[in-house]
């Protein structure tokens, strides 16, 4: 997100001197995308950021897939996969349970009422949707609050942590992609400002405004990186806290942007899912389904036709509201669709005809639509519907 700021203090040119009180100099860091050809920041340390004093193996959770065949869509309830018991002892970064993925998205899930610990993926940028609950987010930026629809967004390799707080659990859908995230190419103007018909602008983008200091020695961070063409996790410790930059300017750093903030795109008839698009990585999108104006042609059917997507899996999250086009399949809160490339999908029995002279859609739902076919982690397995697949057609598989 080309969309400058600074925070704290910085010298007045970059890769000059910027010193301390007492004259001792700061430990400027380049953080950039791309072979420093893309979007950067530059971080002013207090320690060398470089410094480590043990790194171990890190076993991530269950990372291994299984691949949807034969090809059926699938309803998956995710509420099911976390046990209220079991809250106090989840963090939002050890507990997530891979639910669908493939070589450019991970989605996983996870309820936690426990701090994380120290954390940085180095695979690629992170999206984390909150369903429900409240957290700090401290980074090595500085500190974000998040809540209920927010999306808090983290470049890849950014240090950071989750304190949930408030009352209930947080409840996170985590998208991590294998690259970098940003708005769809055209929302920007050719030197990456949001335009005037972009569903959301930089006003709606929440960055730190102040740094963010800690003590500590011997400190561990979790580190998530590639390794042999898979991802791996490696356990650094750093001799002293990396929450020590006094300043930072730039492109490049955390924000949560709300999904309430979302300006949905509608029409006369119905709009193809790519009006509701909020982010894009490689080879997968990010759209929002919010409350909004449905059609209003005379003669419209609010709810989506029958439609093939012959390119893509599409995987929606139903996280609000009262999604009409759903209702009779045992979908609600926490639910996730998966219509897969090769099968046409659309509205349940009788939604299409009961949409009719519908003025106003009150849903909620973010929806991940892939251009490679995704597999069912331990979580997806975890929490089927068996049944979702037949619903259209009123029975189930031949004897």
């Amino acid at each position: 997100m080309a969309y400058y700021r600074q925070v704290g203090t910085v010298p007045p040119k970059r890769h000059t001197q910027h010193r301390n009180d007492e004259g001792g100099l700061y430990y400027e860091e380049l953080m950039g995308e791309e072979g420093f050809s893309s979007d950067s920041s530059l971080l002013y340390h207090r320690g060398l950021p470089s410094a480590i004093v043990d790194s171990q193996v890190w076993e991530l959770p269950d990372q291994a897939t299984t691949a949807n065949h034969p090809l059926k869509p699938r309803h998956l309830r995710l509420h099911e996969l976390f046990a209220k018991e079991a809250w106090a002892e989840t963090d939002v970064v050890t507990g997530r349970r891979l639910v669908l993925g493939n070589g450019d998205v991970r989605i996983s899930y996870v309820v936690s009422t426990q701090d994380s610990p120290l954390y940085r993926n180095a695979v690629g940028d992170e999206i984390v949707y909150i369903e429900s609950g409240q957290a700090t987010v401290e980074t090595v930026f500085g500190t974000l609050e998040a809540g209920q629809g927010d999306y808090v967004v983290i470049p890849t390799s950014t240090t950071h942590r989750w304190l949930p707080h408030g009352e209930g659990p947080l409840r996170a859908y985590a998208i991590e992609a294998n690259s970098h995230v940003a708005p769809p190419k055209r929302y920007l103007s050719r030197y990456g400002q949001l335009l005037e018909h972009a569903p959301y602008c930089e006003r709606d983008l929440h960055g730190p405004t102040e740094p963010l200091l800690r003590e500590g020695t011997d400190v561990e961070v979790l580190v998530k990186h590639r390794a042999g063409g898979t991802v791996v996790g490696t356990r650094m410790v750093y001799p002293a806290h990396p929450f020590d930059v006094v300043g930072w300017d730039g492109c490049l750093y955390p924000y949560t942007f709300s999904i309430h903030d979302f300006e949905p795109i509608t029409g006369r008839v119905h709009q193809p899912p790519p009006a509701h698009q909020v982010f894009e990585g490689h080879n997968f999108v990010v759209c929002n389904f919010v409350p909004r104006k449905v059609d209003y042609h005379p003669l419209s059917i609010p709810v989506p036709y029958y439609h093939s997507n012959v390119d893509s899996d599409e995987v929606m999250f139903y996280c609000g509201g009262d999604y009409e086009a759903r209702k009779g399949s045992g979908i609600g809160q926490g639910s996730v669709s998966v219509h897969p490339g090769g099968y046409a999908h659309g509205p349940q029995p009788g939604a299409y005809e009961r949409s009719i002279g519908a003025e106003f859609f009150d849903e909620l739902a973010v929806m991940v639509d892939t251009f490679r076919p995704l597999e069912l982690g331990e979580g997806g397995l975890a929490c089927e519907d068996s049944g979702y697949a037949w619903t259209w057609a009123g029975r189930g598989p031949r004897a």
